[in-house]
């Protein structure tokens, strides 16, 4: 099992500039970090590749998609856009030597129709994916595609709307993630759930209700933790949590206001981990 530190809390767009906050993450014990795949070329991110292996910090990533790259759309050019953009981050992850790349790439994050989920735009997103999956088999990365709250996204909220995503996909390289803030607005028990997504599960978030600092809010986390080690989960274990240091993206997410200072939530987020599982 690892444990990294997702860099939003920060900034959308990680660049050298921020190698002090990586090598404060390193000192205190993470063994890697989280980028967001958003913006940025072939240079960048093998530069950011090559700096992070240096210094012996694994890679994850997180992406989404635009109104304009909705792979769940009913536009075939549209969706078609989204695979492009997909690929593009499968490349940029793969320049990173990233191990896994995560999030609601399913479809388009806050973006609704009025209506509930169709048939027809599942899918259109299974078929994506499929599509997705086969680019990224050379990579050697994990997809995992995210479960967001009702308040976030329509088509994937809970673990069994994943699994039916997982098993339509049907490809070795794309499983489950699970992440403890949206599981708490939409799962009825944290325990139930992650036992329902075992089979599947290759990536979690710890991310506190009100995504602040974990184990300062309302997840049960008594249930997540030994839930985790009941079924053995041995992957990686990384905060995500939000703030108001990037202001163009926290605008993106609603975020309108710091809901713990960046140090506590990376120092304190850790030891409550590590009691947490035992480690």
């Amino acid at each position: 099992m690892k444990i990294g530190m997702n860099m939003l809390v920060w900034t959308a767009h990680v660049t050298q500039e921020h190698y002090p906050i990586v090598d404060a993450l390193k000192e205190t014990g993470y063994d890697g970090i989280e980028l967001f795949l958003g913006a940025g070329d072939t240079k960048l991110y093998s530069a950011l590749g090559r700096h992070f292996a240096d210094m012996d910090m694994g890679v994850t990533c997180v992406t989404c998609l635009t109104p304009e790259t909705n792979i769940a759309s009913p536009n075939k050019k549209i969706r078609e856009a989204g695979l492009d953009q997909l690929k593009w981050a499968i490349d940029m992850g793969a320049d990173l030597n990233a191990e896994v790349i995560c999030g609601p790439f399913h479809s388009t994050n806050a973006l609704f129709t009025g209506k509930p989920p169709s048939n027809d735009e599942r899918l259109w997103s299974i078929e994506m994916l499929k599509k997705v999956a086969e680019y990224a088999t050379p990579s050697g990365i994990t997809l995992t595609p995210e479960a967001l709250n009702r308040f976030e996204c329509y088509l994937y909220n809970t673990m069994e709307d994943i699994i039916y995503l997982i098993e339509q996909v049907n490809a070795p390289n794309l499983g489950g993630m699970y992440d403890t803030h949206h599981s708490n607005i939409e799962e009825k028990s944290q325990a139930a759930a992650l036992k329902r997504i075992a089979p599947y599960l290759k990536h979690v978030h710890i991310s506190e209700n009100d995504r602040g600092t974990p184990g300062s809010g309302q997840v049960n986390w008594e249930e997540v933790f030994s839930t985790l080690k009941e079924i053995q989960y041995d992957g990686w274990l990384t905060i995500e949590a939000f703030s108001r240091l990037d202001p163009d993206f926290a605008n993106a997410i609603n975020v309108w206001r710091d809901f713990s200072p960046a140090k506590e939530i990376y120092e304190d987020g850790l030891k409550f981990i590590k009691k947490g599982m035992g480690l």
